[in-house]
């Protein structure tokens, strides 16, 4: 049996021996998928994104009808919508960070993946607004510092995600250290946003990422709110040289 990953992972070479073995013209073309998943010992949307997100799965469209799909747009609307919609129950959180690992070096999906992250997370976000899962929070967690430290997220993808005002979803993932830590947008342009959470930006400053001096001067803005100075002076009191 071939597992996710290796799937995922494979050569042109090697997806025609583990496909090859799922050929049945007996079987009815709607059937095909649910055969495939007992030979290959997965679930169907494993296949789907396992061959889907594979580089190579567009110059393999002979293997297809193995799988009961037409047609490589057939394939994509079928894992785009699994990528985007399932919340760790069919595909699991090491699944959907093994599709980042390989995404990283295939431009084609590296360039639709913000299309796909925008509707992945609105689900997410929306699943942890309606039922506060915990474990469901521990693994988006984890999957957004994936998104950063394997290079997914691009410079509009974040900037986009601060650009939300009062986001508590931002907050929670510690989001702003996570950015300024994938140098993808510096500390100081952050700090002097005013779409960033008074708690955000003090945890921007208990990392050593802003300059006194730079403090000093958000607090002379008079638009900054009486919570946010609080944070600030605060800091910058427990900074003083004795």
């Amino acid at each position: 049996m071939a597992g996710f990953k290796v799937i995922l992972a494979a050569t042109p070479e090697e997806l025609m021996q583990f496909f090859y073995k799922l050929k049945n013209d007996e079987i009815p073309l709607d059937n095909r998928l649910e055969h495939a998943g007992r030979i290959l010992g997965l679930r169907t949307a494993q296949i789907i994104c396992a061959f889907g997100f594979n580089r190579y799965a567009k110059e393999m469209s002979e293997l297809l009808p193995y799988l009961g799909f037409l047609s490589n747009d057939e394939l994509a609307n079928a894992r785009n919508d699994i990528f985007s919609s399932d919340i760790y129950k069919h595909l699991s959180l090491d699944n959907i960070l093994s599709i980042y690992t390989v995404t990283r070096d295939d431009p084609d999906s590296l360039q639709l993946m913000p299309y796909l992250l925008k509707r992945r997370l609105e689900n997410i976000e929306g699943k942890i607004e309606s039922t506060v899962n915990s474990l469901i929070i521990d693994k988006y967690k984890a999957e957004m510092r994936c998104i950063y430290n394997d290079g997914i997220a691009n410079l509009e993808f974040a900037e986009e995600r601060l650009s939300k005002k009062n986001s508590g979803f931002r907050a929670l993932l510690n989001e702003v250290v996570i950015i300024i830590e994938s140098r993808l947008i510096p500390a100081g342009d952050i700090f002097f946003r005013d779409t960033i959470l008074p708690e955000e930006k003090r945890k921007i400053l208990n990392k050593g990422l802003i300059p006194k001096e730079l403090i000093q001067s958000r607090l002379t803005d008079a638009t900054v709110s009486p919570e946010e100075k609080n944070i600030l002076n605060d800091y910058l009191r427990q900074t003083r040289a004795p």
